[in-house]
């Protein structure tokens, strides 16, 4: 049976840690930028982590 290949869009979105879990940047941090203030764009541009529901879809996709 051939291999099965990693979906190339969700490998650039996504990160897996060692533990397992799926990471995913927060959206917010495209536009309108000089509106937000500093802490608020410092709490976007931080990583979080997916909820259990997606990270099922997501780690079939990734190959995990």
């Amino acid at each position: 049976m051939p291999k099965q290949k990693t979906h190339s869009g969700s490998k650039k979105r996504f990160k897996v840690t060692g533990s397992g879990k799926i990471m995913k940047q927060q959206a917010g941090m495209r536009h309108n930028l000089e509106v937000k203030s500093g802490k608020r764009k410092r709490t976007l541009n931080a990583e979080q982590v997916l909820s259990p529901a997606d990270a099922k879809n997501v780690k079939k996709l990734l190959g995990h």
